[in-house]
């Protein structure tokens, strides 16, 4: 499948940016997919807006591959978005492991009626650059590519920006989403990607949650010879949005309005601080990550869309601590929050 062949509307929202939270998996005390609470999550993230989802990614956990689950939970995603709204909504897949691994999920995603692929390297550490170009070139023969730039501490690979520059000169390459953490690095991204000439052609999508606001709303002026090209960040693909999602909307709209005015509000840029604030919370940033899926399941549990906080390994969970700073980022950052939303519509989408 190539770029080409991606529906109009959709190939447009995509290019032109817009809000991708990522699909937690809501499963049952007994570690059961849960099916009227993962429909309801697709459901939640439709009616708050969102342009696009992202499915079987790390916020869905990586281990659905593990227990038969790839393949269900994208169908579920899928067919629960197409019976719920017919506007246009990208549907992404997560695809991960070696070559072979990958390009079985890229079909299988295409063969659903997924959009595009969202490539994690992380079973690629210990491959030279030539060979990653090779295997992302070998998974885009089968299906739109979202390259991935992921952090070190969740798994990531570090790549220079001539990696990026191979990386966005792929023909069927879509879309990136940047997400290192490190803006040394998020720069290198965008220097390849400009080197390639694929400015136009390949989005650029945040994934630094701990610049979210910052990086949709500023622009960034790259160097060549002398001639200076700017360039935005066009949306979002990110785990922190799939809780008080309705209001990730808001901030998202807000940020593309700020662009292209000659100042941007003192209050907007300040309110990427305190994002930041509650992500630290439900990304458990002090214990290194570890419990950022439990964090955001967590804040679903409390909303009512998941039954509890269980993930696929019974060791997940959140850390010591966490809960204590949820709590707080509760009380301070209440006006960030969907919880009203979310309680106005739920009966329907638990229907």
């Amino acid at each position: 499948m190539h770029h080409s062949q991606i529906n109009a509307d959709i190939r447009k929202l995509i290019a032109e940016g817009t809000v991708m939270p990522a699909h937690p998996l809501a499963l049952t005390a007994e570690r059961q997919l849960d099916e009227t609470r993962q429909r309801a999550l697709t459901r939640y993230y439709i009616d708050a807006g969102s342009g696009g989802l992202a499915v079987g990614v790390h916020t869905t956990q990586f281990a659905i591959r593990e227990v038969g689950l790839y393949r269900p939970v994208l169908e579920l995603a899928a067919e629960t978005a197409a019976n719920w709204t017919k506007r246009p909504l990208a549907m992404v897949a997560g695809l991960a492991g070696p070559t072979t691994q990958a390009v079985a999920e890229a079909r299988t995603a295409r063969d659903i009626g997924y959009h595009a692929g969202l490539l994690s390297l992380a079973a690629m550490k210990n491959a030279s650059e030539d060979e990653i170009i090779a295997h992302c070139t070998a998974v885009a023969a089968e299906i739109p590519l979202v390259g991935f730039y992921l952090q070190p501490a969740v798994g990531g690979v570090i790549l220079s920006s001539r990696f990026w520059q191979r990386f966005a000169s792929i023909d069927n390459v879509i879309a990136i989403k940047i997400a290192p953490f490190n803006r040394y690095r998020t720069l290198e991204v965008l220097r390849g990607v400009a080197a390639a000439g694929a400015l136009d052609r390949v989005a650029l999508y945040t994934g630094n949650d701990d610049h979210i606001l910052l990086d949709l709303m500023l622009p960034f002026d790259l160097r060549d010879k002398g001639v200076t090209t700017r360039t935005y960040f066009k949306g979002g693909l990110l785990g922190h949005w799939s809780v008080w999602t309705a209001s990730a909307i808001k901030q998202f709209e807000r940020c593309k309005a700020a662009r292209h005015k000659d100042s941007v509000p003192a209050d907007l840029l300040a309110l990427d601080a305190r994002v930041t604030d509650c992500n630290s919370a439900f990304f458990d940033v002090a214990n290194n990550f570890h419990g950022c899926i439990a964090g955001c399941h967590e804040v679903l549990r409390r909303q009512g869309l998941m039954r509890g906080l269980w993930c696929l390994d019974p060791d997940e969970g959140l850390s010591p601590g966490q809960k204590e700073e949820i709590d707080r980022v509760y009380r301070e950052h209440a006006d960030l929050s969907d919880d009203a939303f979310v309680a106005a519509h739920m009966s329907k989408w638990l229907a």
